[in-house]
């Protein structure tokens, strides 16, 4: 797992998670890649990376990604792909989806997809909160001492 990357679905990932990725590549030298349908300004850091796709980022994403692989996306078809390739997957807001919980998780996601659709739901996600920022800084912290303890 020493030479494990980051790949993040960039369209969908807020700013202040993308800085926090950033600094982790300057301080560790974690390869990351940032997956996106549009051109981005990144840092200029040895390890960090765009990959500009016209359409299919998460295709690009699953088949880029090895086991022991990170994967930064909200998108939980994705992050269900990616756990069955042995990679990792951790949403913007610090939830860590494993083999585990994937299944109860797009379980839910089907059924809220159904509520939206039917009318009963309405409106998107919560904004990002510090705890959530917190959060996901942590999961990446256990990540990256994980990856160099092997």
């Amino acid at each position: 797992m020493a030479n494990a990357s980051i790949w993040v679905d960039a369209d969908a990932c807020p700013g202040v998670i993308k800085e926090i990725l950033f600094r982790a590549a300057l301080r560790t030298g974690v390869s990351v890649t940032l997956i996106a349908n549009q051109a981005l300004r990144i840092p200029k850091v040895p390890s960090l990376r765009v990959v500009q796709v016209s359409s299919g980022f998460d295709a690009e994403i699953v088949k880029r990604v090895i086991a022991g692989d990170l994967v930064v996306t909200a998108d939980i078809p994705l992050a269900a792909e990616v756990i069955a390739k042995g990679g990792e997957a951790l949403n913007p807001r610090g939830e860590r989806y494993s083999p585990d919980t994937i299944r109860g998780v797009l379980a839910m996601r089907d059924f809220m997809d159904t509520m939206r659709s039917s009318g009963n739901v309405g409106g998107g996600p919560p904004p990002l909160t510090q705890a959530n920022r917190n959060a996901f800084a942590a999961q990446l912290d256990t990540w990256l001492a994980r990856r160099q303890d092997q």
